[in-house]
């Protein structure tokens, strides 16, 4: 089956041909509990927000190549509770975000070291609503040690975990994963298992975990896919996310994917579920999320500053009124 993120003439029912998904998506509300803004530009917070994403999480993650020193890692997560937190309300839209050193530099183990002494002080940070995200990436020996001291970290400050499921090995990856998370004791309902494909799902969905699923191009799971799978199993635990980090993906996924559900009949209810309400369900276990919240963030006003800092440059007027479309 064609893995493409996008919604095509062939998708498209008789009749709604010549509508485009922001029609299909008039009046939803989006929630994506996976994406990494800090990759991301304005532009994409300003065409999130018109298609209805009111809220969003950012985890921790790899950023390209390898850091070198525990002040990088400290002004990373800095940025997570700060600027980035900034810059989403400059957009209408809730910015929270999950703490976590990834499994790919874990492997630097005197840098991870350092960084897993730092961990708690941005653990506990408001807006943080779980640790992650972590887990396996090549599944060694030093992954295995800062993940399980990571779950430790998640139980003692009662926060969900957002698992990083592997590229390679994926299954046993998971099922690795999820092993370790049970033998520390971790309640299943608190533990959000992300990128899964068609080869995890059941054991996750079996196991009593929350299944998420990462909508990319060309790799993890198409849109196409993710609709056949919704019919299969229905919404229960069941949530997806963009993740649009520095490669190639869509920021625009979550709300795409609810459109393509909507073309193919799926229900509206079980269409918030998955792109939606499940991803505050699970995360909202921080004690950190309030819908409440995504309300308060629309009242925008581009001429507040961070630290000093704005989204405007040089003579740009600060915008008021998010309801405009037109470009003064």
């Amino acid at each position: 089956m064609c893995c493409s993120h996008t919604i095509t003439e062939e998708n498209l029912q008789p009749g709604v041909k010549d509508m485009s998904y922001l029609e299909q998506v008039k009046g939803m509300r989006f929630f994506d509990p996976h994406i990494h803004m800090v990759s991301r530009t304005t532009d994409d917070y300003q065409a999130m927000a018109e298609a209805g994403v009111v809220a969003l999480i950012e985890p921790a993650f790899w950023l390209g190549q390898p850091r070198t020193g525990l002040a990088s890692f400290r002004d990373y997560f800095s940025s997570l509770i700060g600027w980035e937190r900034f810059r989403a309300s400059q957009f209408g839209i809730k910015h929270y975000c999950t703490i976590g050193l990834n499994s790919r530099e874990a492997n630097n183990e005197p840098l991870a070291e350092q960084v897993m002494e730092i961990l708690p002080l941005f653990a506990y940070k408001e807006g943080v609503v779980g640790i992650g995200e972590i887990g396996f990436d090549d599944q060694t020996a030093a992954e295995e040690k800062y993940y399980r001291l990571q779950l430790e970290l998640a139980k003692e400050a009662g926060l969900p975990v957002q698992i990083h499921t592997p590229h390679r090995d994926k299954k046993r990856g998971a099922s690795r994963s999820m092993d370790i998370a049970l033998e520390h004791g971790l309640d299943p309902a608190m533990v959000i298992v992300d990128h899964n494909n068609e080869e995890t799902m059941k054991e996750v969905l079996d196991r009593g975990f929350w299944a998420a699923f990462t909508i990319y191009p060309f790799t993890k799971m198409g849109n196409e896919r993710m609709v056949e799978i919704v019919k299969q199993y229905g919404p229960e635990r069941i949530m997806i996310n963009s993740a649009a980090d520095w490669g190639i993906s869509d920021p625009m996924a979550v709300p795409k994917t609810a459109a393509l559900m909507k073309i193919h009949g799926i229900p509206d209810e079980t269409i918030r579920l998955v792109t939606y309400q499940n991803a505050i369900a699970a995360f909202g276990q921080s004690g950190q999320i309030s819908e409440e919240d995504f309300s308060a963030v629309k009242t925008i006003d581009q001429s507040l500053k961070f630290g000093g800092n704005t989204v405007l440059r040089g003579g740009q007027v600060p915008k008021i009124d998010k309801n405009s479309i037109f470009i003064r």
